[in-house]
């Protein structure tokens, strides 16, 4: 089961990408890069020893 956690960290840079308003493609395909490694961050830091 996802965590609320990534969940939200997930929603929160899609939320943020779309209210930026990236004009071009090379921008979204940044912005979702980003988007992943946020939600990267976050599941490792929920990761178990």
């Amino acid at each position: 089961m996802m965590s609320w956690a990534v969940l939200l960290a997930g929603l929160a840079v899609f939320t943020v990408a779309g209210l930026g308003g990236c004009g071009t493609v090379e921008g979204f395909g940044k912005d979702v890069q980003k988007g992943g490694e946020a939600i990267e961050r976050a599941a490792e830091r929920r990761k178990p020893d």
